[in-house]
């Protein structure tokens, strides 16, 4: 199969999709690939370890034309669709359900659209994981860096000092973005309360941090009565393929404390809370009713280097796979793969996803 590895466009996204050591690994398999000049520069890899490692270096309209296959870490953007061909295949973050523009070319060219987040493996989204686990960990330290005044924080130091009362953070979802949120966020000397519907999660929390993160349940009275005292709010709840519910709407913000910090970890899937819009690593925050929002969506690209290691490490495997069986194979042998197609041949593949744009 012919490999096409784009450079990525988002405003500042560093990662890559493939690493020199990947290529080689494909290239043992048998399977071509393009990478296209300067892919993998933001990561620490240059085009030369590329050609060392058997790949073909390509602009991005070659790359394209050729590729069967192409692999990326964020979704198309609007620039790049006018590359896509008919039929082609992608493997990629997709979060179609608040992009009805992309989902709607995916659709028209019959694209065969493999989501990283949406790939299950029993429980788990493996995939997802890698990425979730570091943005969980930066949202802490972010809502920490906002709560400075000088950036319009509310001026609460998170550890507090002897005498004065540590910050608070509230963890919305107790899955792998919340679970290392909560590590984070108690490492750094927050009062850190986890929030989850699932018992089987708060259950866990409790068991690894020793009672050290309090755990409550998530109903909509619960959330109302915790953001009111909570400093930090971290949004961490996942729809795999559908659109977060709103779990604080615009209103309740005025009964947040003034000069508090939101990070929405929410936001590729629509943001878990009503007035989170996307913001860039170059423009990060944004305040509504004296509200920080920081809603960046691809966290993880600012620790390229490490996100690209943790990513490709889990989605080589399944490239390969990809690769050795052809798309078509995959898509009626391979039960993970499957799991991952958001759409096929003009069709939606993936139930929450249809549901989603239904209600758009």
């Amino acid at each position: 199969m012919i490999i096409g590895v784009p450079k990525e466009i988002k405003t500042a996204e560093y990662r890559v999709s493939i690493t020199p050591s990947g290529v080689q690994e494909l290239k043992r398999h048998g399977h071509s690939l393009y990478v296209e000049s300067g892919a993998g520069e933001g990561s620490g890899f240059s085009d030369s370890e590329y050609l060392s490692a058997g790949a073909r270096i390509s602009d991005k309209k070659t790359l394209f034309k050729d590729s069967e296959l192409i692999v990326k870490v964020k979704e198309p953007l609007p620039s790049e669709f006018r590359f896509i061909r008919e039929k082609q295949a992608l493997f990629t973050f997709l979060h179609l359900a608040p992009n009805k523009e992309l989902t709607m070319l995916l659709l028209d060219k019959k694209v065969a659209s493999f989501g990283y987040e949406t790939l299950q493996k029993g429980d788990s989204l493996p995939l997802l994981a890698p990425m979730s686990e570091i943005a969980g960990r930066m949202a802490p330290l972010m809502g920490a860096y906002y709560l400075q005044k000088i950036y319009g924080g509310s001026g609460i130091l998170p550890a507090g000092v002897p005498g004065v009362k540590p910050a608070k953070a509230l963890i919305l979802g107790a899955g792998v973005v919340g679970t290392n949120a909560a590590r984070i966020a108690r490492g750094l000397g927050f009062d850190t309360v986890a929030m989850d519907k699932r018992e089987d999660r708060l259950q866990h929390l409790d068991e690894i941090f020793l009672g050290a993160v309090q755990t409550l349940p998530l109903d909509h009275s619960s959330v109302q009565e915790e953001i009111r005292s909570a400093d930090i709010i971290i949004g961490a709840v996942l729809m795999p393929g559908g659109r977060t519910p709103h779990l604080i709407t615009r209103g309740m913000l005025k009964t947040l404390k003034k000069g508090s910090v939101i990070v929405d970890v929410s936001v590729d899937q629509g943001g878990c809370v009503e007035s989170t819009v996307p913001t860039t690593h170059e423009k990060p925050v944004y305040i509504v009713d004296d509200i920080i929002h920081y809603a960046v969506a691809n966290m993880p690209g600012a620790y390229p280097h490490t996100s690209t290691l943790a990513l490709t490490n889990a989605t080589l495997p399944y490239l390969v796979a990809l690769a050795n069986k052809g798309i078509e194979t995959a898509t009626q042998q391979d039960m993970e793969l499957r799991s991952a197609l958001n759409t096929f041949d003009g069709d939606i593949m993936n139930e929450a996803l249809k549901e989603s744009l239904n209600e758009i």
